[in-house]
């Protein structure tokens, strides 16, 4: 089991199992919510029990998908396809130590032009 919180503990995060490895969205939408670029797991809403449910606030961002964030300390979690049974949680949440890594950088034609990506991780332009 893995454990995170917001950055005020209004919303708490545990994970059944094993992490899987993180992906790394540099697509803009990402970056203006998340300040960076935006590094999550996707994993089952079946594994996932989120304590302080109603204090998460929903943006949704297109018609496929909503943000999840704590509406006290505005902390962005959550990543959600709407009609799917996955979501993806921020790495940034969760308490040390996670136990995986950074597999893929997606949208990389997006990035901001103030970073560079490590070399030796997948890179993907979608």
């Amino acid at each position: 089991m893995h454990k995170g919180s917001c950055l005020c503990g209004a919303i708490q995060i545990e994970v059944t199992g094993d992490l899987p490895e993180a992906d790394a969205c540099h697509c803009s939408q990402c970056r203006k919510q998340s300040g960076h670029y935006w590094a999550s797991i996707d994993v089952p809403t079946s594994a996932v029990t989120i304590r302080g449910g109603d204090q998460v606030r929903w943006y949704q961002s297109s018609e496929k998908v909503r943000r999840g964030f704590c509406q006290t300390c505005g902390s962005f979690l959550f990543w959600d396809p709407i009609h799917h049974d996955k979501i993806a949680i921020a790495m940034g949440c969760f308490d040390q130590p996670t136990g995986t890594k950074i597999w893929s950088h997606i949208f990389v034609g997006d990035k901001g032009d103030y970073y560079e990506i490590e070399p030796g991780v997948l890179q993907k332009d979608q």
